[in-house]
């Protein structure tokens, strides 16, 4: 493996990108966010903080993600704004209008540490990364729903084609409204390639 990339949702994290919560969530409205009533922005950035440790302790590098104090609390959640490929990033286009900004962060940091950029979803189209599963080096299922639409599959599609890579669209359920999306991530869990 390179410097950057990966086709594999269970091969060994080797370099990942993270966003403290620390700065992120501190100060984050919990209904704006639809965090519920539970959350605290001290305890998830205490636990943020221990999951940076375990990803460090695995040996796996962190670059992280720049804080600007642009309170975009969900910006933590990293798998969302781009997907890596062994080439380069696809920048994506969020679903949810909070976290419109986020691409434009990882564009920005993927730029910084010299990793390509091999191009972006631009709206109308919509896909976040939760949606993206790679079953093999040479698939990629995305789940159609509440954050990715149809143009947003068609776009990767274009982009990645070129490259070898089957793109499949698949309906995602409804599971309670808009807010409570289910990720193709939520239904599945990757073991091994």
């Amino acid at each position: 493996m390179g410097a950057f990339g990966s086709q594999s949702m269970a091969a060994p994290l080797r370099r990942v990108l993270m966003r403290s919560a620390a700065y992120a969530m501190r100060g984050a409205d919990r209904a704006a966010w639809h965090y519920g009533p539970g959350f605290d922005p001290g305890k998830a950035a205490m636990q943020h903080a221990v999951l940076a440790e375990l990803v460090a302790a695995s040996g796996a590098e962190i670059e992280w993600i720049e804080d600007k104090a642009d309170g975009l609390a969900d910006s933590v959640f990293t798998h969302d704004p781009s997907l890596m490929t062994d080439r380069g990033a696809l920048i994506l286009s969020m679903g949810k209008p909070l976290r419109a900004k986020e691409p434009s962060l990882h564009e920005e940091t993927y730029r910084r540490l010299g990793i390509p950029v091999l191009g972006r979803v631009e709206a109308p189209g919509q896909v976040e990364g939760g949606d993206c599963v790679w079953v093999d080096a040479r698939t990629l299922a995305i789940g159609r729903g509440v954050r990715t639409n149809q143009e947003g599959i068609q776009q990767v599609a274009n982009l990645l084609t070129p490259l070898g890579i089957s793109v499949y669209g698949f309906d995602l359920p409804l599971w309670q409204g808009e807010e409570a999306c289910l990720h193709l991530m939520s239904v599945i869990s990757p073991l091994a390639d």
